[in-house]
């Protein structure tokens, strides 16, 4: 990393240790895969509903959206939940207002960077149920709720 001090040239330096690109393939913790093949489920199930996909895990800081599709002028954002079963309750009931909030904050972001003239947005929910033996089990709820009328238009 370099950065510009004052008058004195530039300043290196070193990029942090700690953090590094871990390919996804290896990765070891099981809810970031379970996680990931959720959103791979719900960019083919949202994609044969005629969604197109205009970004995966768009990201603002340590917020982030996992989808971002679009029909039309209709931009939907839409967070993915994946379960292996309903025992903590529904993939659906996992997202609480602070969440809704931080969504609501990338977003925002990725309105102004992407947004065109005449879009409307909403909020949607995917629940993914990984059912052992059986197909996984796909809802998609539409305008799941509503952000503060300062984010969306």
């Amino acid at each position: 990393m370099v950065a510009h001090g004052r008058g004195e040239g530039p300043i290196v330096a070193p990029m942090s240790r700690t953090r590094r690109f871990i390919p996804a393939s290896e990765w070891e913790d099981e809810r970031q895969t379970l996680g990931l093949e959720g959103e791979r489920l719900a960019l083919a199930f949202l994609t044969a509903c005629g969604w197109a996909i205009e970004a995966h895990r768009f990201r603002l800081g340590r917020h982030d959206v996992d989808l971002v599709i679009r029909r039309g002028h209709l931009v939907a954002f839409v967070e993915v939940k994946t379960r292996r079963s309903s025992a903590f309750g529904s993939p659906l009931e996992a997202v609480n207002h602070r969440k809704q909030r931080d969504i609501a904050k990338a977003a925002s972001l990725w309105m102004l960077r992407h947004g065109r003239a005449g879009d409307i947005y909403r909020f949607d929910l995917v629940g993914v149920q990984m059912r052992r033996g059986q197909e996984p089990l796909i809802e998609h709820v539409e305008d799941a709720w509503r952000p503060p009328s300062s984010v969306s238009s």
